[in-house]
């Protein structure tokens, strides 16, 4: 079924289809969660207030995007409504997908110096301002066009631009100390 009809039927009555709603998205949630803010805990936080917000908001999508790019939105507006509150800045262990495994090319100190380098970069990222964190997250990490991030951050192109930009320009800054 698609995720129109789901909306539909949600909207006409049929609450027990949210269920799909999150099953569907729960798991792209979580994962953009994580890289926005870090801990498994604030994790589910969020992930938690994203679906009660989205069910909350569902009578205001007009399908004038892809229900993923609401739900993107939501998740963004939820982690950035989070870190404001607490006023602290991003773990720097959320970006790694894996534990690193050594490389078979790399001596012992070329592996050391790389983990410190991707560990400045990973501190720096989580001290970029909200906006440039988000914008380079969803660009680098979730491999989003330009488009589609304006679309979910509901600002233009240009401004998109601007963000990757200047958060790159950032990090060079960061890490050149």
């Amino acid at each position: 079924m698609e995720d129109k009809e789901i909306v539909e039927k949600i909207l006409a009555g049929d609450t027990e289809q949210y269920a799909e709603i999150v099953r569907r998205y729960q798991q792209i949630v979580a994962n953009l969660s994580y890289k926005l803010c870090g801990t498994r805990l604030e994790v589910e936080e969020v992930t938690q207030q994203v679906f009660v917000e989205l069910y909350t908001a569902l009578p205001r999508f007009r399908f004038d995007s892809k229900l993923s790019s609401f739900i993107y939105r939501i998740t963004v507006n939820v982690v950035c409504k989070m870190l404001n509150r607490s006023k602290r800045y991003v773990s720097t262990d959320q970006y790694e997908n894996r534990p690193e495994e050594p490389s078979t090319d790399r001596n012992a100190e070329q592996q050391i110096i790389h983990s410190e380098q991707l560990e400045a970069l990973r501190a720096a990222i989580g001290h970029l301002k909200d906006e440039q964190r988000t914008a380079l997250v969803l660009y680098t990490f979730e491999d989003f066009s330009y488009q589609q991030i304006a679309d979910v951050m509901q600002c233009s192109l240009a401004k998109v631009e601007s963000l990757i930009f200047r958060a790159k320009k950032n990090l060079a800054k960061v890490m050149k100390r």
